[in-house]
Formats: structure tokens, C-alpha cells, sequence
């Protein structure tokens, strides 16, 4: 059964400001138009709004990032008004507090819900599992890897027929090295201030939050240039949004440890085709599990092998010593032998594992595998419904 040719989409996700699960509705909003639907957004707005805005997708500007219950109460009657106003066939909610106020419009109107899993949410107490669950409670849950499945089930015990695995897409157009002229890569360094001295060039791609592991990377660092090594630079590119505190204590760290000229602070980056291919390999040091990690599968299809933490759905996306290395999470000695050893290995080798984690990539984690995926649940969803 194909989308119905009045198929309108509206997803509802806190903000359209930068991430995975950002960058999922944007592309799955693509598709639908695509497709010959509607593709509606229900976010405070953000950065990607322009994006969505030129792929043909509508924002809803509404404060659904609130927690408040009040505004909550309000938001569902908003998206009342919108369900029937644009006669919305799905409702898709991507986080929780959202999906609240969706759940309750969706029931109120009688419009299919789907929820998508893009984290593992901890529950130390009964109420917040309550609170986790409104993400299991409509027509279909979407876990974006294996690792989210198994977590929802066993948190959750919904019946696995409710369930289905989408992992996270790539643009396999955007970031293809082909495609990225040299004269962006020439950009990002001078913006960057990273001078072609032959140094082995480190990217860590992420949000500048702890969880990330900047910290055990600094630490990482300073016990290789105890060890006599100068041969490698790290750069931490991210927005702090609004967290400035955090990345004062990262400059601080840094400084701290002596590797101010080995370990610099980026900032963010809009052009993160250009910033894999400036980089030798990527590091994802991740201190508590990624559900998915993008950032481990965005460097694999720019051609460059990537070290991540050992645990999380990265451990589903990186072959260890095929495409990529894991690593002991939080151990800044282990990260320090596992850097240095993906420096020795040279150029060349890492231009083998690179092709192999591209090739890997290119065929399980595309945009395009993603999103026909997702287009394929909505069409099941409303046969069910049907």
C-alpha cells in the first residue's frame, strides 16, 4: 500500500538546532515531499529550520522543548488545531517531553502515532519509567539500532511486533569526498587555524556536553606528549550551545595539562564533509553508550577509520580493526595507546580501513535505506489503521 496522495506528515521534536535526531526529521521530511506528501515540523525552530524550509517542509513554530505541563496542555490543543487544519495523516513524535502533547492530539483526533527511540533513556525511579514510556504507547515504536531495541523491550516489555529497527541514514551525496572541492577543505583550515605541518590530524565531532568524552581525550593527549610525541593534533568540533561553562573548563583542562598546542577548540561546524576529509581520523569517546552514533558512521563514508568507545549502538557500526577501532570507555591510558597507534599506522593503511568502513557504510547506513525504511512503517501503520 503506497502513501496515500493527501499523505501529510507532521513530526514534533523539541528544536531544529543541530544533531542526530534533528537531522533525521529533516531528512525524513525530504523524503515525504519527495514522495508527493506534505511535511510538517512542530519545533520551537532552529538553525536546520532554513533546510527544512528549502527541502519543501513547513515549521510549526510552537514551544514544544517545554516541560511545563501547563504549556504542555496548550501545545496539545495547538496541535489539535493543526491535525485537523492540515488533516494530518501520522503524527511522529522524536522526544519525549513533545510527545506528550502529540500523543494526546493524535488520541484526540484519532491520528496514527509513531514514536522514535533515538536514546537510551535511564530510569532510576517508577515515575520517570512512566515518563520514558510515552514513546512506546501509540501505533509503532522506531528504535534507530539494535542496541535501542533491545533496551525498549527490556525496559518496556511492548510487544515486539510494535517494534520495528530504522537506524540513522547518511547523505550519501553530501558527504561523498568526491563531491567536497578542495577549496572548503583550504577554508575550514584557515578558519581553524590548522597549519599543513605534517601533523597526524585527530577530529572529535559532537555537541561540547561530558558525555562526549573531551575529558578523557585531554588526558589522553597530555600522556602522549609525555610520552615524547608532537605528532598529532586534536580538534574538538562542536557547539556548547549555551553551555559556555563547560567549555571554559575544557580550555582550562587543556591549558592544565600543557597541550594547548596538541588539542584546540573548534567550535561549530557547518561544513562537516570538508572537516572529515581535513582529518586522518575521527574519534568518538563517549562516555555513557550513543544509541546510535552518527558521528562514528559520518567519518566511515568520508573514507576515514574512526575510534570509538566500546559500547552503544557504535559497536553495531564500526568492525574493531576493519574499519575502525574500540576503545576502553573513559580510560584515558587505553585511548592514549589506541590514538597513538592509529598514527603509526600511516596514510596509507588508514586509507585502506577508510574505504572498507565507506564501502560498509555506504550500503547498511544511506539517507536513502533510512528514510524508504520509514516511508514503508507509515504505509504499514496506516494499513493496520485501515
Amino acid at each position: 500500500m503506497p502513501l496515500p496522495p493527501d499523505f501529510t506528515l507532521l513530526q514534533v521534536i523539541p528544536e531544529l538546532e543541530t544533531g542526530g535526531a534533528e537531522q533525521t526529521t529533516i531528512d525524513v521530511a525530504q523524503a515525504v515531499v519527495r514522495a508527493g506528501g506534505t511535511a510538517l515540523v512542530a519545533a520551537r525552530g532552529g538553525r536546520m529550520t532554513a533546510r527544512l524550509v528549502a527541502d519543501g517542509g513547513r515549521l510549526a513554530q510552537m514551544p514544544v522543548q517545554t516541560k511545563n505541563p501547563l504549556t504542555m496542555l496548550g501545545n496539545a490543543a495547538r496541535l489539535v488545531a493543526l491535525i485537523r487544519q492540515e488533516k494530518v495523516s501520522i503524527v511522529h513524535a522524536r522526544s519525549r517531553a513533545p510527545a506528550f502533547s502529540a500523543l494526546w492530539a493524535a488520541h484526540a483526533t484519532g491520528t496514527p502515532f509513531v514514536a522514535t527511540y533515538h536514546g537510551v533513556y535511564k530510569a532510576k525511579s517508577g515515575l520517570k519509567r512512566w515518563y520514558n514510556a510515552v514513546m512506546t504507547r501509540g501505533d509503532l515504536v522506531i528504535a534507530n539500532s539494535e542496541y535501542t531495541r533491545a533496551h525498549v523491550l527490556a525496559e518496556h516489555g511492548i510487544d515486539p511486533a510494535r517494534m520495528v529497527t530504522i537506524p540513522r541514514g547518511v547523505d550519501l551525496t553530501r558527504f561523498d569526498p568526491g563531491f567536497v572541492p578542495p577549496n572548503r577543505v583550504e577554508a575550514l583550515r584557515a578558519a581553524w587555524g590548522v597549519a599543513a605541518d605534517g601533523r597526524t590530524r585527530i577530529l572529535l565531532a559532537g555537541r561540547l556536553t561530558r558525555i562526549k568524552g573531551h575529558l578523557t581525550i585531554i588526558e589522553a593527549a597530555r600522556q602522549l606528549a609525555a610520552a615524547g610525541r608532537s605528532d598529532f593534533l586534536i580538534l574538538f568540533a562542536g557547539d556548547d550551545q549555551g553551555r559556555t561553562g563547560f567549555a571554559a573548563e575544557l580550555q582550562a583542562a587543556i591549558d592544565q595539562a600543557g597541550v594547548g598546542g596538541a588539542v584546540k577548540l573548534v567550535g561549530h561546524c557547518d561544513d562537516m564533509p570538508a572537516a572529515y576529509l581535513l582529518a586522518d581520523f575521527a574519534i568518538l569517546p563517549t562516555t555513557h553508550p550513543e544509541s546510535f552514533g552518527r558521528a562514528a558512521v559520518e567519518p566511515q563514508v568520508m573514507g576515514r577509520p574512526v575510534i570509538a568507545s566500546n559500547h552503544g549502538g557504535v559497536t553495531e557500526t564500526i568492525v574493531d580493526g576493519a574499519t575502525g577501532w574500540l576503545a576502553p570507555v573513559g580510560n584515558p591510558a587505553a585511548w592514549a595507546v589506541a590514538l597513538a597507534r592509529a598514527i603509526d599506522l600511516g596514510p596509507g593503511k588508514r586509507l585502506e580501513m577508510g574505504e572498507a568502513g565507506r564501502r560498509r557504510a555506504q550500503r547498511l547506513y544511506s539517507v536513502d535505506v533510512m528514510c524508504a525504511a520509514t516511508l514503508s512503517a507509515y504505509e504499514k501503520v496506516l494499513e493496520a489503521r485501515a
